[in-house]
């Protein structure tokens, strides 16, 4: 098989040179696996990554009430790139459910390749990014169909916009949080005079769910609470973050609606805008001085796709034990 061409064909991939492929297939294996079998096991000390070639894979979560089914993959998905990222023990098993083939990223090569070849290092980090934005997309996604039979879904007053009150923030205080960060110079003075201060009132929304978004945002003072509204539930907090922490990214990804709210939490926040233009510039597959900032969102998207596996998964278990019988997200 000419793993090349199969790997050149994938969208997740195709931002990579043909040069980088090359790279890519050097620490590659492909192999087939049937029905049944399973590739990663909860709680393993392993960091390698895969990549569906044909077939399914479900990704599960033991508990005392059965196993818990968290994702659904199919060709042309990654799977097992959190541990590769962050270098923690597996956080579910993965099991093929049809006959399938994979292609194995061996952990170890890549490293070798990304601390020597820095393009390399950056293309690689995009694929990740997306592949986990795309699942915690997923799963917010099934943090709202969580509950849906628990009756009809109590209706939200008619929202009103998002509006954010005028704040003048100096620049050495916008250099000084990307300092913080660790990153580089030009980063630092490329994000403090593009971005946008903006600050939000107690409990006033940043932006909500359902809403195109065309820029991220950095938590500067105070604390922002990502939040989803649940059927039968009402409002669930998804995550608090504070400064330095990086939030909106991932509409600006896939250029789909925003997944959850974002809003000031009880001290209100003020915030920094960073526009759709200013983050492609700085992320452009074509440079390397942006690695730095692409680790801290690929580490942050890791952080969250761990923190609402947890969530879905003790809600499940919380239900159970309760005796209710709720449905599983597809």
């Amino acid at each position: 098989m000419d793993i090349f061409y199969r790997l050149r064909q994938l969208e997740i991939l195709s931002h990579l040179s043909n040069e980088q492929i090359e790279q890519l297939e050097q620490s590659a294996s492909h192999l087939k696996v049937n029905a049944g079998s399973e590739i990663l096991r909860e709680g393993e000390d392993s960091h390698d990554f895969y990549l569906i070639d044909s077939g399914s894979v479900e990704i599960r979560r033991d508990t005392p009430y059965g196993s818990y089914t968290l994702a659904d993959l199919g060709p042309g998905q990654i799977f097992g790139e959190t541990s590769y990222i962050d270098r923690q023990a597996r956080s579910g098993n993965a099991v093929v459910g049809q006959n399938t083939t994979l292609f194995r990223f061996d952990s170890a090569a890549l490293r070798m390749v990304s601390e020597t070849d820095p393009r390399f290092h950056l293309a690689l980090s995009w694929s990740l990014w997306k592949s986990m934005s795309q699942k915690l997309r997923s799963t917010n996604k099934s943090l709202a169909e969580f509950f849906s039979k628990s009756g009809p879904r109590k209706p939200r007053d008619e929202p009103s916009p998002s509006v954010s009150s005028e704040v003048h923030i100096g620049i050495n205080d916008k250099r000084n949080l990307f300092r913080e960060q660790k990153l580089s110079q030009l980063e630092i003075n490329f994000l403090a005079t593009l971005s946008k201060e903006k600050k939000f009132a107690p409990g006033e929304h940043i932006f909500r769910a359902g809403e195109l978004g065309n820029e991220m945002f950095i938590v500067l003072e105070g604390r922002v609470m990502i939040s989803m509204e649940i059927i039968g539930s009402g409002e669930e907090a998804l995550a608090f973050l504070e400064r330095g922490d990086y939030f909106g990214e991932m509409a600006l990804i896939d250029n789909q609606p925003r997944s959850a709210d974002a809003k000031a939490d009880a001290a209100g926040a003020v915030v920094l805008s960073i526009s759709q233009d200013v983050l492609e510039g700085i992320l452009d597959i074509h440079k390397v001085s942006s690695i730095k900032l692409l680790h801290i969102l690929c580490d942050l998207v890791t952080k969250r796709l761990r923190e609402i596996d947890d969530k879905l998964v003790n809600w499940y278990i919380f239900n159970a034990h309760s005796g209710e019988s709720l449905q599983a997200p597809p």
